[in-house]
């Protein structure tokens, strides 16, 4: 190939298969698919071309919205139509105030490509909830006190007379439910609802139960589980004594329609009936204890004879904000099987899972009555075989021995064989003992285990050449997962904390990988609940009281800012900036209140660093300015140009105070020169541009002189980026692939599942063995060596920026993302001096390239389609801009 000017010129493959129908895909309302009670009033639809394999770009679109289906599948709305809009865009908001509660609407879009060929169309639908309609139910609780351990049961029995066409379950608890319908558990979720700050804001849910009911008499039943409501378990946090902990209570209204179009609404009064069962004990935070000899059977069923059960007690609501929970789930998600049972004793049994996670175990047994089992779930093993807990109950704090951490207790009724698995509780284990105070017989099959977490689709895959890399990228997964209940958590076992710090920097990984945005908008939307008016986060959100001075600051509760600025970043979405816009204003505004230098040493500061410990005044600081400059960014995308100049010239005013104080300009060393000092101020952009290669150079030789990492928290987000963007990506490689202390590959190496909160993996407390606050390394895979980036201005990957790194010591990588468009493909495979590497662009996007190349050619055989100009750009260095399709390159480096 030769070089014609400054350019080098490639013929690159675009093959696609055979041009077939082409139907938009991927149609969601509210990023969810077909969703029941939406609350929104204007809510957002989109889709995709991924469909349509020989479409490159959208010209144009037509959405249409509809209550009757064959209606709305002729080409009719009655609710709304956009016309033909001359468009690339694959969102629509639908407009305010068109949509009515309780109402099931279709809605269609079809595409007209760059080539004006019409697609099919494509058909999805959404119904509302109770919008601002009112609530007929009422607030209805049992009359015990907050302390009493038992769960309440609830019923009622009722007479459907007519043919039943359709029945929706609106449900709104304080606390966790389980709801039944004719002794049927409704749905498939677990710990619903989400926890919010109860006083602030409650959740409810939509059930359709049409399947459920029938003609003649029917059967409600409720059972709610304390949650972090009526938190009884005591720990350093002070849930116990939240501002809003009472007894759980729920309301609902069961909407029936009847074939001859009449509607009858069942509701949550005094008629209901409520009394004790066999859950005798619950707790989020610790375990569940169920005495099966005080099971009601069939309790939940019409007929059955509550004549001594009491009447309800009407109650307040928990907030006046009722809103619907429109996010991923939490579920089941995998069965989990014992990979070995040891037994210690007739009466002492040790599963091992095989894995770390979190969830719940089940166990199958039979037994003589009243012979009480413990179930005692923790992640480590003691030498003489039994369970460890003492990496975990570190900040527990019990009152007394009847309350025992992560330890379920089942007493047997002795019927036969029985079963028992927590419903309002999960945990973070690999180990199980059973100890029981009479003998039992146990195999391996007794005992099965589900993985729980919020149901978020997977969005992204690595593989490469390399086993430990594989291995880092599945455990950092599951440690995301396992932290992922309507609410990024820290761990799950320990805490179970949302806390700030952790979230956001673990953040890239989450949207690589999972569809997240459902819960980081609500999680958002927890912020907004806790912020105090003067702008001010606190460490852990939700929370009870805790976390507002100490912990937090720019450092951890950042969040504010760069969670919504990533999320808008990954899909596209400004919504999420509009609604957090005047709380990250508030937050910014407070620390400049308190800074008016531009320097601030508020914050925690480099958490458990391995060795050195890092200025926290710098690492404040730099967090203030990313606060500050997202803020100023947000504004120019909401159009709010005098906010936009202000915090650019707010942003620009902390960068040259941390600069003026902590850069040596001569020697390019910030402050003590630590790995976390100038991998920081390289990533989140302080760095004058002139002086960049020699901080680099500093960070590349400090690093190559230990030949490890020696950072903490803040450090472990931005060493590898500011080696890998600045010309040092082997190196970063390096570290990304040690086997030795400390590093992710020595937690592998010893048999990680997960990741875990401490490099060090000895110790006997306060080391987690499942926690997410290392997590940044699996984002690093996708942007590093994947090359795979969301350009901020063109967001969403309506424009990829792709700048893979072919380092030394790994032969081949692919990254895939699926983004709003489609999916990302970027994989390469080493042959000697040459790459062989294949990229796709899905369809209605772009991508510019940069690719570090001497030479750049196409696969000949297959050059049929698109050509590409590469620029020269920097030494080393070739640039261009291509279109949506398949690519093929050998590239001699």
């Amino acid at each position: 190939m030769k070089a014609t000017g400054t350019a080098v010129i490639a013929v690159l493959v675009a093959y696609t298969p055979t041009l077939g129908q082409c139907k938009p895909g991927n149609l969601q309302c509210e990023h969810l698919e077909n969703p029941l009670g939406i609350d929104a009033n204007s809510p957002r639809l989109t889709w995709n071309l991924a469909g349509c394999p020989d479409v490159s770009a959208q010209r144009s679109y037509r959405v249409i919205v509809g209550t009757d289906s064959n209606a709305v599948v002729s080409g009719r709305g009655d609710v709304w139509e956009s016309g033909t809009i001359e468009s690339d865009k694959m969102k629509v908001l639908v407009p305010k105030d068109s949509l009515k509660p309780f109402t099931r609407y279709f809605w269609a879009v079809k595409v007209w490509d760059d080539k004006n060929r019409a697609s099919d169309q494509s058909i999805a639908s959404f119904e509302t909830g109770l919008m601002s309609s009112n609530w007929q139910g009422s607030w209805i609780t049992d009359a015990n006190d907050i302390n009493i351990k038992q769960a309440p049961y609830f019923r009622k029995s009722f007479n459907s007379p007519k043919k039943i066409k359709s029945a929706k379950a609106y449900i709104a608890a304080a606390g966790l439910y389980e709801l039944y319908l004719n002794g049927q558990r409704v749905g498939n979720h677990r710990l619903d609802p989400m926890y919010t700050r109860y006083d602030r804001r409650t959740l409810y849910l939509t059930h359709d139960v049409t399947s459920l009911l029938k003609s003649g008499q029917n059967a409600i039943g409720v059972l709610l589980g304390n949650g972090w409501y009526n938190h009884q378990s005591t720990a350093v946090w002070f849930f116990d004594q939240a501002p809003w902990r009472a007894r759980p209570k729920f309301c609902m209204d069961l909407r029936i329609t009847f074939e001859d179009g009449t509607i009858e609404t069942i509701t949550s009064d005094n008629s209901w009936k409520t009394s004790f069962g066999p859950l005798i004990f619950n707790s989020i935070y610790t375990a569940e204890h169920y005495d099966a000899r005080l099971e009601n059977p069939d309790w939940n069923k019409a007929g059955f004879d509550d004549s001594k059960w009491k009447n309800v007690i009407y109650t307040s609501a928990p907030s006046t904000n009722i809103v619907s929970q429109q996010l991923r789930p939490i579920r089941d998600l995998q069965e989990i099987k014992a990979a070995s049972i040891r037994k210690l004793s007739p009466t002492n049994y040790v599963f091992d899972l095989g894995r770390n996670f979190s969830g719940v175990s089940q166990i199958r047994l039979k037994g003589a009555e009243g012979t009480t089992l413990r179930l005692i779930h923790g992640e480590r093993l003691k030498k003489d075989g039994h369970v460890d807990l003492s990496n975990i109950d570190y900040h527990y704090r019990p009152t007394d021995d009847k309350d025992p951490f992560q330890t379920d207790i089942f007493i047997l009724s002795g019927k036969g064989e029985e079963s028992f698995r927590a419903r309002f509780n999960y945990k973070g284990f690999q180990y199980v003992e059973v100890v029981s105070d009479k003998p039992v017989e146990l195999t391996k099959e007794r005992l099965t285990a589900y993985f729980m977490h919020s149901d978020v689709p997977p969005l992204g895959s690595v593989t490469s050449s390399s086993e430990l890399l594989n291995k880092i990228w599945q455990a950092t997964n599951n440690s995301y997962l396992s932290n992922l209940f309507g609410y990024p958590t820290d761990c799950p076992q320990r805490e179970k904390n949302g806390w700030t710090g952790d979230a956001h920097i673990a953040v890239e990984t989450g949207l690589y990988n999972f569809d997240g945005i459902t819960i980081y908008e609500k999680w958002l939307a927890d912020h907004r609940d806790e912020q105090q008016p003067n702008g001010v986060l606190p460490a852990i959100i939700p929370t009870g009281m805790w976390g507002y001075d100490w912990a937090n600051g720019p450092d951890w509760t950042s969040t504010i800012a760069i969670i919504p600025w990533n999320v808008y970043l990954f899909y596209g979405d400004d919504q999420i900036l509009e609604k957090n816009y005047e709380n990250i204003k508030k937050y910014v505004n407070y620390i400049d209140s308190k800074s008016p230098s531009g320097l601030t040493d508020w914050g925690l500061g480099d958490w458990i660093p391995i060795k050195s410990e890092s200025n926290k005044e710098l690492t404040s600081s730099i967090y203030y300015y990313v606060d500050a400059s997202i803020l100023a960014r947000a504004a120019k995308v909401l159009g709010k140009q005098e906010d936009h100049q202000k915090y650019s010239a707010l942003a620009e005013k902390i960068r040259k105070a941390i600069n003026a104080k902590f850069l040596n300009p001569q020697t390019g060393v910030y402050a003590s020169g630590m790995q976390t000092e100038l991998s920081a101020a390289l990533f989140w952009g302080i760095v004058p541009d002139e002086l960049k290669p020699l901080v680099a150079k500093n960070l590349a030789q400090k690093v190559e002189a230990t030949g490890t990492m020696d950072v903490g928290l803040l450090g472990s987000k931005t060493i590898l980026n500011a080696l890998s963007e600045n010309g040092y990506a082997d190196q970063a490689y390096k570290l990304a692939s040690r086997e030795t202390y400390p590093s992710w590959g020595w937690w592998i190496k010893n048999g990680a599942t997960t990741l875990y909160e401490n490099w060090k993996i000895e110790g006997s407390s306060d080391i987690s063995l499942n926690h997410i606050m290392f997590g940044e390394i699996g984002a690093w895979y996708y942007k590093a060596l994947g090359g795979i980036y969301p350009d901020p201005s063109a967001p969403g990957f309506k424009n990829t920026i792709i700048k893979p790194n072919f380092v030394a010591g790994l032969n081949a990588f692919e990254a895939n993302h699926k983004g709003p468009y489609g999916t990302i493909s970027s994989s390469w495979k080493r042959s000697g001096n040459h790459v062989i590497y294949n990229l796709t662009i899905p369809a209605n996007s772009r991508a510019t390239v940069l690719l570090k190349a001497k030479n750049i050619k196409a696969d000949q055989a297959k050059a049929t389609k698109n050509k590409a100009i590469f620029n020269k750009e920097k030494e080393g260095m070739q640039k261009a801009d291509l279109t949506a399709g398949n690519y093929r390159l050998t590239i001699e480096l």
